[in-house]
């Protein structure tokens, strides 16, 4: 059965994540994701995708409780998650992302992944990998200092900390902030706008806009894989995912 729905609405794709309620990914859902998206591209009626997911909340990240290998793939299995990861970021279709409840670590970055993100005031960011014991991954190393700055970027990945939608508004990490019970229905108002514009003009723009961030996305992601294969072997990480599990503050041991 299929972790992602496909539909369509006029000239917008929709891509629902289904694994509700936390939809955490693994390299399937981003291989399967990264279809979808490519079979949009490939589409001449789609002008713009909506990328929502069941539940309560829209990412969670990895689950951490499975098997690394089931998590991150390989290439005898058919890629590492962070080759499928650049596939989305190779998409020519404009993105608009739908963020209710918790955009977590790599979830994060999945929302990175849209030109355009839609949250709640008690929707919830963090780029948890340091307060975890590892490198940020998912391309976050390029795509949250593209969006929000290097500074803020730093301060978010240094610390883990987590910040509503309101404060992810003001910093530019949200572009419409809209009351829960409306949020899909405000991305799809956003996604069809997209769509009545000239589509081979926005096509165009886009490109220009996000030129060579697909290939930074592709080199970032195979140094990030490097750094974090490393730290996944360290005490501080298992101290990490165990403080996590206990909700409590990790006690590293910088070893």
């Amino acid at each position: 059965m299929s972790d992602v729905r496909i539909t369509t609405d006029g000239h917008v794709g929709i891509a629902e994540i289904c694994r509700g309620p936390n939809n955490y990914f693994d390299v399937d859902l981003i291989r399967e994701l990264a279809s979808a998206f490519e079979a949009f591209d490939a589409d001449p009626a789609i002008r713009s995708i909506l990328l929502v997911s069941e539940g309560r909340n829209f990412c969670a990240g990895a689950d951490f409780t499975s098997p690394a290998s089931a998590v991150v793939g390989s290439e005898r299995e058919g890629g590492h998650l962070y080759q499928h990861a650049a596939r989305l970021f190779r998409c020519e279709t404009p993105v608009v992302a739908a963020v209710q409840g918790a955009a977590v670590g790599g979830g994060l970055g999945l929302s990175l992944v849209a030109d355009f993100r839609v949250a709640a005031a008690d929707s919830r960011f963090t780029a948890n990998f340091n307060r975890l014991g590892f490198h940020p991954g998912f391309g976050l190393s390029v795509t949250l200092p593209r969006v929000i700055g290097v500074q803020k970027a730093a301060l978010l990945f240094y610390t883990g900390r987590r910040i509503g939608g309101e404060e992810a508004h003001a910093i530019g990490l949200v572009d419409v902030l809209q009351p829960t019970a409306g949020l899909r229905a405000a991305a799809l108002a956003l996604a069809t706008e997209i769509a009545q514009s000239a589509p081979i003009a926005v096509a165009s723009t886009r490109r220009t806009l996000r030129r060579g961030l697909a290939d930074a996305v592709a080199a970032i992601t195979d140094h990030e894989l490097a750094e974090q294969q490393q730290h996944f072997e360290t005490a501080d990480f298992k101290e990490g995912v165990k403080a996590m599990a206990e909700r409590r503050l990790p006690v590293f041991a910088r070893r």
